[in-house]
């Protein structure tokens, strides 16, 4: 049983009252202080609000023309070309207009119900939408109801309707990777709008060409494509447009034929491989079918059940009586909401959350500067997956118990093992499996990254010198896998996929460097991160090793064989000491043993704190940790930066929460919606900047490690708080903070076994 520390802030006390289920039940209900509402319509899809269901997705926006209009997007639509294209974009045109210029008008996103609603026009002329994407089903559902009687029309609008080269360099860095002297031409290739379906307009994106044979072809990796499936070969999505109450009077528009007061629309999306086009449009069919012989009462319940519980299931809110500080908390609450709510609309798909904008692009019409004018399918940094910034929205779902948006993360790691096994017996000729830091869906390299230009590289070196020796990720997604287990304690998780990755993971970092003298790996040629593009025993590996391996070796002997515990004990007592260095006399982390070619903006030797937590709260030797982040080189918040997190986990409460703070209160404001953060490094919405403001927040207030809960170590005494969050062995803990007061409302799985100890000294 694992003890809770707190750390103690406050002079007050701590109240286990035997009441406390019931007084925790509805402490979720809050979200709805976070509902976004506005009071106009907007002036263009940079005035959209998103909704989702793990796995399809829209941005939606309403016109003073009379036009409700959203794009569709999902998270497998990947095109020939390896960009996650959007599906569409539909446009609901209302007449009479009910959106006009001095008439009443709200448009509320509705938290607790994953669900938009719209209310517009005087008493009598009153019109109402609901718009809700099944949290169930592939759907768009819109539900339309009017006090008086109005004509609809509702058109797909394709931009994707004629082969289009990328010729501009800016709109080209969407197609990431296929750049540099020798890339090929990239073109956008058309929709289809498929005839011959009676009152239902259907269309799709399917890939007749694929960049994957030829990537793996450049990569030394052609043998690979023998037996092996190319993913984005025929691939095709689209959607079905369709309305009891409305009829086709185009291929790509359905109407009503008379004036009605009520009506719903419905769009449903669908992505599959299949030999014709016919065939993936007959799967549609099945799917809609399927879908529509349940009650659409019953699936709006269930709908709305989904969304309620995944409110109930973890929440953090925020109070303050310092009236200077109020709008400030108010930004945190909600855009600690609102990420966790684009987390949700996004990460239960076939496809990792994307990093660069998620699920929720849209066009640069309207966007003033260097990206105006490009579509709904441009994103900077394109298709591929970067482990630096596609790790952050996952480690915030540990806390939050958001235990199934995970698995789609790990799944793409599961697919990609037998190509990085392939690679690794390709280029060194040894056994296990290492992931490039920037790397296409399927697992390789994106050829830009991996080079064209090969003359004096040997198989499997970059040429970008950014990645050419990072494989940190192996080690990351190795310990998040790991902590998944403690949390989860799932053994078909453990069995079939955490024990077949990271024991080839491990296997790599085995047998790929020799020895010294003294029996130590050398990691040499190797990197720290991608800020040092030359290193000799960077920190990141010697850490993340050691780590990964004591969290290896605590599994159950039942479930592991007796060879691998030693390999993995065996590789502890093989690594280096972690390097440190001395600035004035004062000893610190440092981020290798030796270090050069200064290339990018990070501290490698904060990762001994985040993500591999050698260091921190209730750890020895934080004065280290201490004096290396005080004197770390880049100091700023934002983006994937993570010195909030760092700071949450050294303790440093007014660090950690004045970085946390900078992020919650920043906001892009050519968008209207407040989470549409970035573009910073990336594209709009950046994930990673909502979710290191996530994971600090959560870290501010507990920590997990070893046999340790900390709670409170990084926590402002004069911000109240009433929290639900989850910790290792399937644990919840439910607290609450007023006026000095701590109230330890539920630790689960028994509270009996609860163990706590204080501490003397509060540190700010």
């Amino acid at each position: 049983m694992k003890k809770i520390i707190w750390g103690l802030f406050l002079m007050g006390i701590i109240v286990i009252p035997e009441s406390a289920k019931c007084q925790q039940r509805n402490s979720g209900s809050k979200i709805s202080n976070s509902d976004v509402i506005w009071d106009t319509p907007s002036e263009n899809s940079l005035g959209s609000m998103p909704a989702g269901n793990g796995d399809i997705a829209i941005n939606f926006w309403i016109e003073k023309n009379g036009d409700a209009i959203f794009y569709l997007a999902k998270t497998d639509a990947w095109s020939e070309n390896a960009r996650l294209l959007k599906l569409g974009k539909i446009r609901l045109s209302l007449s009479p207009n009910p959106f006009k210029e001095g008439v009443p008008f709200l448009q509320q996103l509705v938290l607790k119900d994953g669900v938009i609603y719209i209310e517009a026009g005087d008493k009598g002329d009153k019109v109402s939408i609901k718009v809700w994407v099944d949290a169930n089903n592939p759907v768009v559902e819109i539900d339309v109801n009017s006090e008086s009687s109005l004509s609809a029309r509702a058109t797909i609008e394709p931009w994707r309707t004629q082969r289009r080269k990328l010729v501009n360099p800016t709109e080209l860095h969407s197609a990431y990777g296929l750049h540099g002297n020798g890339a090929p031409d990239v073109f956008v290739e058309p929709d289809t709008i498929l005839s011959g379906y009676e009152n239902k307009v259907v269309w799709a994106h399917r890939n007749k060409s694929s960049i994957w044979q030829d990537n793996l072809k450049l990569q030394g990796l052609g043998q690979y494509t023998i037996q092996n499936l190319d993913p984005l070969l025929h691939r095709t999505f689209g959607a079905v447009l369709e309305s009891k109450e409305l009829i086709k009077i185009k291929p790509t528009t359905l109407s009503t034929d008379k004036k009605v007061k009520s009506f719903s629309l419905s769009v449903i999306a669908h992505t599959s491989q299949t030999n014709t086009l016919n065939d993936w449009a007959v799967q549609l069919k099945a799917v809609s079918n399927y879908i529509f012989k349940k009650s659409r009462t019953k699936r709006f319940k269930r709908h709305l059940v989904w969304w309620q519980s995944f409110w109930d299931r973890s929440y953090i809110n925020i109070s303050t009586k310092n009236d200077n500080e109020k709008e400030e908390i108010y930004n945190i609450n909600r855009g600690y909401a609102l990420q966790r709510y684009i987390l949700a609309c996004s990460g239960r798909g076939n496809s990792p959350i994307k990093f660069n904008g998620s699920l929720f692009t849209v066009d640069t019409k309207h966007l003033k500067g260097e990206f105006e004018g490009f579509d709904a399918d441009y994103r900077r940094w394109g298709g591929p997956y970067w482990w630096q910034n596609t790790r952050l929205p996952y480690w915030a779902m540990l806390e939050s118990g958001d235990f199934e948006m995970m698995k789609p993360l790990f799944k793409m790691y599961q697919d990609a093992l037998p190509i990085r096994k392939f690679a690794t017996e390709t280029y060194y000729n040894h056994q296990g499996a290492f992931f490039p830091e920037t790397m296409y869906f399927w697992g390789t390299y994106v050829d830009g990254n991996y080079g064209r230009n090969r003359d004096g590289l040997p198989l499997g070196m970059t040429e970008n010198k950014y990645v050419r020796h990072y494989w940190q990720s192996g080690l990351e997604i190795s310990l998040m896998m790991l902590d998944y287990y403690a949390f989860t304690k799932d053994p078909i998780f453990l069995k079939e996929t955490l024990l077949p990755i990271v024991s080839e993971i491990i296997n790599f970092y085995d047998q790929h460097w020799d020895r010294d003298e003294f029996g130590k790996i050398r990691f040499d040629p190797a990197m720290a991160l991608e800020t040092y593009s030359i290193a000799v025993n960077p920190l990141p590996e010697i850490v993340g090793i050691n780590k990964v391996c004591t969290e290896l070796l605590k599994i159950s002997d039942v479930e592991i064989n007796k060879a691998l515990k030693e390999q993995w004990a065996r590789l502890k007592n093989e690594i280096p000491e972690v390097p440190m260095r001395e600035v004035d006399g004062v000893k610190m982390l440092a981020p290798a043993q030796s270090y050069s070619g200064k290339q990018n903006s990070e501290n490698p030797e904060l990762y001994a704190i985040f993500p591999y937590r050698a260091y921190g709260v209730g750890k020895p030797d934080l004065e280290i940790a201490l004096e290396s982040f005080k004197n770390r080189a880049y100091k700023q918040t934002g983006g994937w930066q993570q010195n909030a997190i760092k700071a949450a986990y050294l303790g440093l409460t007014n660090e950690a929460a004045r970085l946390t703070t900078s992020n919650f209160n920043t906001s892009n404001d050519a968008y209207r919606f407040p989470a549409m953060w970035g573009p910073n490094y990336d594209w709009t919405p950046d994930q990673d900047h909502g979710a290191v403001a996530m994971i600090a927040l959560q870290r501010m207030l507990l920590q997990y490690d070893d046999e340790e809960i900390h709670l409170f170590p990084a926590w402002p005494k004069d911000w109240d708080v009433e929290f639900k969050l989850f910790t290792p062995e399937k644990g919840i803990v439910t607290c609450k903070v007023e006026n000095g007061i701590i109230t330890l409302l539920e630790h689960s799985p028994k509270k009996s076994k609860l163990k706590v100890d204080i501490s003397e000294k509060f540190k700010m």
